[in-house]
């Protein structure tokens, strides 16, 4: 194969992206978006002549500007790294990527398995695909004739737990990723003896695997044919507003990751959550009705989207809890909302709340719960002073919903905060979202295998800049 000389490639690239209409930040995004790795500052310097680029990211970004060029002006495109004669990559890193992008161009959601099975042919890999089901108890194959694993007992269900990659028995282990969601794990076999452990290959994998997550989600939001394989049963209707309504039930910036778990994902009525990431605070939020009735499922909907249009607005932590406030006594014989809203600075880690009904957030450090101020509000309405305390780097905010502290067990003893904060010593140095899942999972053991109320966990973890 013949390639195009690098600055060649360059010059032409930059003066094609001249002509795509995009801004940086956006050719960044769809270089992103096809899996690419790169800063925006790396990305700029690059079109600017004063680095160079592995020729994966140079083809990548050309693709990015010719998908562009493709919508806004015709044929003249951006070169790729091959020449002219050999358009279409026969092997490889590349022929993986293009395989898997247009495969995956207006596929249904169910063709994915076929279309990763053509990118790991390219590589030479053998690629099964695992998918969490909503319980996150078993890791549910795409392909049909392959067993279930269970998450807590199998290889693939470490993995999965501890978001990370192994490899055992000649077979690659790699979770599946879509940012920093956990989305499944992939298992990795390789052909003609090659070696698992190879470094390059183990990088290879984690990039297919990212890429993989994005087409996972992309596809889902316009297709029920991945869902229905994470679901054990109907879901409830009010179930499926709440769950529609909900962020990803993992979020993380440089400074802080945020992991949430809620239970019974099948009848889920009356607890909802929220966060907000940005380069200087994290802003969290629970609200929990306590009941499980209609009415409870339309007060904390209607509690979520009170305080997302008061944050958007750029409200205060203060205006956000009287415009929840405003919001739900507008509901005639609405059932009683708790909650709790809070806003970290980043930088200082100085975490400020306000509760109203619900006991106060737990902050664990070092194992040992850092004392917190309860809520002197009953009911979300008039602002007041928020409780404000300084965290460390590495401390766990954690918020439960009623759900998980009074659930009972066979002798009418309810779980408690006391088993929360051992609970949660236990677990603290997992990942958030797989110490929120442990701890709904012994929410679930204590009341015997069913759930009275709903049972939410939102654990944050500040790691500082």
């Amino acid at each position: 194969m013949r390639f195009l000389p690098e600055e060649e490639q360059r010059r032409l690239l930059a003066a094609c992206f001249a002509r795509s209409e995009l801004t940086l930040e956006e050719l960044w995004m769809r270089y992103f978006a096809l899996g690419g790795s790169l800063s925006l500052l790396e990305l700029d310097a690059y079109l600017n002549g004063l680095v160079v680029l592995p020729r994966v990211d140079r083809d990548m970004l050309a693709h990015a500007v010719n998908e562009r060029l493709d919508e806004v002006t015709g044929p003249a495109r951006a070169p790729y790294s091959h020449t002219v004669q050999d358009a279409k990559p026969l092997h490889g890193p590349l022929k993986a990527l293009v395989d898997l992008l247009e495969g995956a161009h207006r596929a249904p959601p169910e063709r994915l398995p076929a279309v990763v099975a053509e990118a790991g042919r390219a590589l030479d890999l053998k690629i099964g695909v695992y998918l969490a089901d909503y319980d996150q108890r078993t890791l549910v194959p795409l392909r049909p004739d392959a067993a279930g694993l269970d998450i807590e007992t199998t290889v693939g269900g470490d993995v999965f737990r501890r978001a990370g990659t192994v490899t055992r028995d000649g077979t690659l282990w790699t979770v599946l990723l879509d940012g920093v969601e956990r989305l499944g794990v992939l298992e990795i076999v390789p052909a003609g003896g090659a070696d698992p452990d190879d470094p390059a290959l183990r990088e290879q994998c984690r990039w297919l695997a990212a890429l993989l997550g994005h087409l996972v989600t992309v596809t889902t939001q316009y297709g029920d044919g991945l869902d229905r394989r994470r679901r054990h049963r109907r879901r409830e209707s009010a179930a499926e507003l709440l769950w529609q309504s909900l962020p990803p039930l993992t979020g993380a910036t440089e400074s802080v990751v945020v992991g949430v778990s809620v239970q019974p994902v099948y009848d889920l009525c009356g607890t909802v959550f929220d966060y907000a990431l940005s380069e200087e605070r994290a802003q969290l939020a629970m609200f929990d009705a306590g009941a499980r009735t209609r009415g409870a499922n339309t007060a904390v909907l209607t509690a979520l989207a009170a305080y997302r249009a008061a944050r958007h607005a750029g409200a205060s932590l203060g205006e956000q809890f009287a415009a929840v406030g405003a919001e739900l006594d507008g509901i005639p014989d609405a059932p009683a909302v708790g909650g709790v809203l809070a806003e970290l600075d980043l930088g200082t880690g100085v975490l400020r709340l306000l509760g109203a009904g619900q006991p106060a957030p737990l902050v664990v450090r070092d194992g040992e719960v850092v004392p917190v101020a309860e809520p002197t509000a009953t009911r979300f309405g008039a602002p007041h002073p928020p409780t404000r305390l300084r965290l460390e780097p590495g401390d766990l905010l954690t918020f439960c919903s009623r759900g998980v502290t009074e659930t009972p067990d066979a002798a009418g003893e309810p779980f408690g905060r006391a088993r929360i904060t051992e609970q949660l010593g236990r677990d603290a140095g997992e990942l958030p979202p797989e110490i929120a899942r442990r701890l709904t999972r012994a929410v679930l053991a204590h009341g015997g295998g069913g759930f009275r109320q709903d049972a939410g966990v939102l654990v944050a973890r500040w790691t500082a800049r």
